[in-house]
């Protein structure tokens, strides 16, 4: 039965962890301003939920397994457009930090955050539709704070074809899963050694991974 939740904020939360999304439901729940109207245990469910309740913040876990983090949160945003996406329990790495930004994610909050972080974070994002709270390491500020500052970063899409290069795709691959043109896959790499300075693949990656574009593949 779809709760009652008029004039309060409608969350989903996605965490494969069943005494953890427990928890957070009976903490969010009682907030007089949050209902909790959806649960998944993975991120497809979590995006079904989304397309069908239209949530105002979907609260996605960091650690999913065997899930790709960013393309999740990108078919959550392309499902409900007008969610605000926080990671919450989010490995504290300022490359993946920095992609998920990129991507639209309003909030990120690593494991030392409390019940109070996570329910004044959801406020945070909610009051407007350009606030970012970040519940990060010093370091992970001090690297987003520096590639952000850095006039040759790269774009959206150029982040996307050189982590596919790190992960030993060829430019066919690439335009596959990208479903771009070969030719187009090979001039933005170009655009990419012109920016990073580098002369190979290889070494556009070793860079990129040393100033926390990208992380380095698994």
């Amino acid at each position: 039965m779809q709760p009652d939740c008029a004039g309060q904020l409608r969350i989903v939360l996605i965490d494969d962890h069943a005494l953890l999304r427990e928890v957070v439901c009976e903490a969010l729940n009682v907030e007089p301003d949050m209902v909790v109207v959806g649960v998944a245990a993975s991120g497809s469910t979590g995006i079904l939920h989304c397309d069908i309740k239209q949530p105002d913040v979907v609260l996605l876990d960091g650690n999913i397994p065997d899930e790709s983090l960013t393309e999740t949160v990108r078919a959550i945003r392309s499902a409900s457009p007008n969610a605000r996406v926080l990671i919450v329990s989010m490995p504290d790495d300022p490359a993946l930090v920095r992609q998920l930004l990129d991507c639209g994610v309003r909030g990120c909050l690593n494991k030392s955050a409390s019940r109070t972080d996570l329910v004044s974070s959801i406020r945070a994002v909610c009051a407007d539709n350009i606030r970012i709270v970040l519940h990060v390491s010093v370091e992970a500020l001090t690297h987003i704070a520096s590639t952000a500052d850095c006039p040759d970063v790269l774009t959206r899409r150029e982040m996307e074809i050189l982590t596919l290069v790190s992960k030993a795709m060829s430019n066919r691959q690439i335009s596959r899963r990208l479903t771009i043109a070969e030719g187009t896959v090979k001039r933005h790499l170009g655009t990419i050694f012109t920016k990073l300075g580098a002369r190979s693949r290889l070494e556009a990656v070793n860079k990129a991974v040393s100033i926390g574009l990208i992380a380095r593949a698994g």
